[in-house]
């Protein structure tokens, strides 16, 4: 425990309440800051916990932003605890280069990636189907899961528009798990990457970007 955490946390506890628990307190690279962090929330302090700030903190010499740095780490993911048994899986080529990718069937720009990246090769993608886009797309979450080959019908319709099949009689609990799993990882759009190194990718993106964030990954 850093000197005086004991009772910057206790400050911080009794003036702000609604702060919660504080799981972590650490120093920045700013002299006399400290980083308090609330689950993958991060907020800054003085060491007396007088002051608490929320935003960005830029380290001006090296241009690198030290908030967002320390939020991937916080978000990252254990690419080999992935449920991959919860997703079907699209191989291309060898399959060397690993991604998980949670989407809606009904997000535009989940269709318009599946579009592009059907020109990269050699990939293995996990595909987390993830229908928070309202009840519609349940219902097309639970056509795909229930197809027999899952990887074609999905293609089909992201990225080719050809109409689902008619839902089939399956066990489609997979989806309120697939949406408990996202919401632990605090995955709130799609599409959303997993790299294989655990980094996160936010939005759609293009063949070319797929193609250097998958060596970012390896």
């Amino acid at each position: 425990m850093l000197a005086g955490e004991a009772t910057l946390r206790r400050n911080l506890v009794e003036r702000v309440p609604q702060l919660g628990h504080i799981d972590e307190v650490s120093r920045t690279p700013m002299p006399g800051l400290y980083e308090i962090r609330v689950g993958t929330d991060i907020f800054y302090s003085d060491a007396d916990g007088n002051f608490l700030l929320e935003g960005t903190l830029i380290d001006t010499r090296t241009k690198k932003n030290l908030t967002e740095a320390r939020q991937d780490k916080l978000l990252a993911v254990d690419f080999s605890t992935l449920p991959v048994k919860d997703a079907f899986t699209v191989v291309r080529g060898n399959g060397q280069r690993k991604v998980a990718i949670f989407e809606d069937p009904n997000c535009g720009y989940c269709k318009r990636m599946e579009r592009d990246i059907q020109r990269v090769d050699n990939v293995t993608i996990h595909v987390f189907l993830y229908p928070i886009l309202g009840p519609d797309s349940a219902v097309k979450s639970r056509q795909i899961w229930c197809a027999a080959d899952k990887g074609r019908i999905w293609v089909d319709w992201m990225a080719r528009d050809k109409a689902l099949p008619s839902a089939g009689g399956c066990d489609t609990s997979v989806l309120e798990r697939n949406i408990a799993l996202g919401r632990r990882h605090r995955i709130s759009g799609t599409p959303t990457l997993i790299l294989s190194d655990g980094s996160r990718v936010p939005g759609a993106v293009t063949a070319a970007q797929f193609e250097k964030l998958l060596a970012q990954g390896k």
